[in-house]
């Protein structure tokens, strides 16, 4: 049973990992979209293992059915996509580097360093408690966090709207 759990961690974290390659380093937009479609469901399986159901369960509600949703339907939908011409030249590659060796060989020092202590993870149901602690005694921020957001989305609206007039 042991086994079984480490090949499947194994299969989400290479999932993860893989597609998000395949997002960065894709020339097409679309198939970009669609790779980050499996990346998100790749963390959506890693939070199953560290017994997060509840943010798994928002990971695939909030990324994979609001927000890749609304990529691909910008793709999609975004005239003269496939005629844009988009430059791939990098310049100072070697200059950039520099930052990336030192900042990876200082993960690998404090990876290779740090005692990591294992223990059995509880597996119980996170949602109940979340949900208990949001309507009890979080519910005034989470309450001003929804009107603030809802203020943000009104302001987008208002913004789009004047400047879609001014192109007119």
């Amino acid at each position: 049973m042991e086994l079984l759990r480490h090949i499947i961690f194994w299969l989400f974290a290479v999932l993860t990992v893989g597609s998000a390659v395949v997002v960065v380093f894709h020339p097409r937009v679309i198939y970009s979209a669609f790779a980050l479609l499996f990346t998100f469901f790749g963390v959506a399986g890693l939070y199953v293992f560290l017994s997060a159901d509840f943010l798994a369960a928002a990971q695939i509600l909030i990324y994979v059915g609001g927000i890749l949703t609304l990529i691909i339907f910008g793709v999609f939908l975004t005239a003269k996509i496939t005629t844009l011409d988009i430059p791939h030249q990098t310049h100072q590659r070697y200059v950039a580097l520099v930052p990336i060796v030192m900042i990876a060989a200082g993960l690998f020092t404090v990876v290779k360093n740090t005692v990591w202590p294992t223990a059995p993870l509880p597996h119980h149901p996170t949602t109940q408690v979340i949900g208990e602690l949001l309507l009890t005694k979080y519910l005034v921020p989470f309450e001003l966090a929804s009107i603030l957001l809802l203020a943000a989305l009104i302001g987008a609206m208002r913004l789009a709207r004047y400047y879609r007039k001014r192109e007119d």
